[in-house]
């Protein structure tokens, strides 16, 4: 009998519930406090659900890495300091990120309304989750908002060869009517680390221009890339809004730039440890008493873009979300399997 050979693109569905129970199962397994486990689940379930594979399910993996190199502390409570001031202190402790920004919303959301915009610094965290969960939390209060991380330093500046900066990802969201708000969400890097490690995984070629290997030469290969550096998108473009972030999210607040990150790390390749600034602003402070105006007027430009055929940020991931509701949220099938290894 010839033995089949398995379909890496086959795929499991399965209803946000049922998954959501997977991951928290998963989570924990791993000791973390339930407090940690659910908001972790949740923006893990929410990036399988709009299809986004290098932050869905997949990020449990680099999670329970995190945790058995004993860099993450499992239980910490975040600890918010308000202060009545616009910028809101959190301080993560150590532990993931997503309970942090949970734990810092609301005051961020109060002191936006009271002085027009606020800042949420948080400092000491594992950030390994995609933006957009954040900016569409405050974009659902009537918000914009705009948030800034870094990582470790896995990128090469512009006529560079060697690693330095992150993949520091930039977010950036406006509130509109109906269920979805503007959102876009991308790393800095010309290929967001994730989705390097995907290719990794999968035996694939990087696109071209992703990156350089140990000698400084252009290579698709995401082994020899790894070892060597990525590269920013845009040239020098690319590499001045990266810079821009590890000087904002980094040095500005107190916190580490992405080559701090990686010293922390000493070599046990986790999850990067370092700072996040999100910066929301309240639309009715700054239309000058005319909010009518103001939000047709960026409907007129958003739907002046969709007119002409382009798409709007965020448009594949709200179609994926859609697609999950109606047919269960599609997983790849290895990846379910050793989801259900680490649980059992």
């Amino acid at each position: 009998m010839t033995p089949t050979t398995p379909d890496l693109n086959a795929m499991v569905h399965i209803s946000e519930t049922a998954l959501s129970d997977i991951v928290c199962r998963a989570l924990a397994r791993l000791g973390l406090s339930d407090a940690h486990v659910q908001a972790i689940a949740r923006v893990i379930v929410a990036g399988q659900r709009d299809a986004c594979q290098s932050h869905g399910v997949y990020r449990l993996l680099s999670c329970a890495d995190a945790v058995r190199a004993g860099k993450v502390q499992r239980t910490v409570e975040p600890t918010v300091n308000a202060g009545g001031g616009p910028i809101v202190q959190v301080d993560a402790g150590f532990g993931f990120s997503p309970l942090a920004f949970e734990r810092g919303l609301p005051s961020l959301v109060e002191a936006t309304r009271r002085h027009g915009l606020g800042a949420l610094v948080v400092r000491r965290c594992f950030h390994f989750s995609a933006l957009w969960p954040e900016i569409e939390a405050i974009a659902a209060h009537g918000l914009a908002a705009l948030a800034l991380t870094p990582s470790h330093a896995w990128v090469a500046p512009a006529g560079g060869h060697q690693p330095l900066l992150g993949t520091n990802p930039i977010a950036f969201g406006w509130p509109r009517p109906g269920p979805y708000p503007y959102v876009f969400d991308f790393a800095t890097s010309a290929i967001a680390r994730g989705d390097l490690e995907l290719h990794r995984r999968a035996g694939t070629p990087l696109p071209e221009g992703s990156g350089v290997n140990a000698q400084g030469q252009l290579s698709t290969d995401p082994v020899a890339v790894a070892r060597g550096a990525m590269l920013a998108f845009g040239g020098h473009k690319g590499s001045a809004l990266s810079t821009m972030v590890e000087l904002m999210a980094g040095a500005l607040i107190g916190d580490w730039t992405s080559r701090e990150s990686q010293a922390f790390d000493e070599g046990a390749g986790v999850t990067p440890a370092h700072g996040e600034l999100i910066l929301a602003f309240d639309p009715a402070a700054f239309c000058g008493g005319d909010l009518e105006a103001q939000a047709a007027r960026s409907e007129a430009l958003l739907g002046a873009i969709t007119a002409q055929g382009a798409r709007l940020p965020s448009e594949r991931r709200y179609a994926a979300r859609e697609r999950s509701a109606a047919h269960g949220i599609a997983v790849p099938a290895p990846l379910h399997a050793e989801i259900l290894r680490l649980i059992a």
